[in-house]
């Protein structure tokens, strides 16, 4: 395979739980903002932002918010990533004209914000930094609006801490290739399903090595399925402006 270091970095990704509490410079983040606002935008409209959050208090309730994660607060910098429409709900109320645009609106600023912070987490995983994602930050959403008063048409999606690591976990087996990547039509169930066998091996394995209960993958998604998780997100998006019809 014709290695590179920009394979490195992707291919030596692991998600970083423990992290050394020295801040992150700031000619270092806008150094990694500048490189996520590189990634792709739908007509280039930009529908994202990203908060920085430093106030002790703020983030010993954003903690608690995401359900006890003490690294949130002990890690160089935790930002919020924004799906964001604001700029463009000015604009269309400047020129006077009605901002009309569905779900197609909220899915474009949902995948430009996470397009950019993949970019963005690349940049900094690429300076030495490690990187974790908070889907935590959805436990609350209106707890969140309380603590961080966004504005209608600004969606938060995700947390996000980043630091020097303070540990160098093992690379967590993912799908083969083969299990993801189709030719010309999407394969057939049992094709799909002998995938998920091969990665149940290795999962287990995985969890073992790291003297966990050897459970594979297909448990681990079967428990996700026994209630239902974040049902308020809907209605917190629809209450922010997102017209999901």
């Amino acid at each position: 395979m014709n290695q590179n270091p920009t394979l490195d970095t992707l291919l030596s990704h692991r998600s970083i739980r423990r992290f050394e509490e020295t801040p992150i410079p700031d000619g270092d983040v806008r150094l990694a903002v500048a490189a996520g606002q590189q990634a792709s935008t739908s007509s280039n409209v930009q529908a994202y932002s990203l908060l920085r959050i430093r106030d002790a208090d703020r983030l010993a309730k954003l903690v608690e918010l995401t359900g006890g994660q003490a690294k949130v607060a002990r890690c160089g910098a935790f930002f919020v990533v924004c799906g964001d429409t604001r700029r463009h709900r000015l604009l269309a109320e400047r020129a006077e004209l009605p901002y009309e645009t569905r779900l197609e609106g909220f899915l474009v600023a949902a995948i430009d914000a996470t397009l950019f912070a993949q970019n963005l987490c690349v940049a900094f995983e690429s300076m030495g930094y490690g990187i974790c994602y908070i889907g935590g930050l959805r436990n609350d959403l209106a707890a969140v609006q309380k603590l961080l008063r966004f504005p209608r048409g600004v969606y938060p999606l995700f947390g996000l801490c980043v630091g020097k690591p303070a540990e160098d976990p093992a690379l967590r087996p993912r799908l083969a290739p083969e299990a993801v990547l189709f030719e010309e039509h999407y394969p057939d169930d049992e094709t799909l399903l002998a995938g998920v066998r091969d990665y149940d091996a290795s999962m287990r394995e995985y969890y073992a090595a790291r003297g966990a209960a050897a459970a594979s993958w297909s448990e681990k998604i079967e428990a996700q399925f026994r209630q239902a998780y974040r049902t308020s997100v809907a209605d917190y998006y629809r209450d922010q402006g997102a017209d999901l019809t």
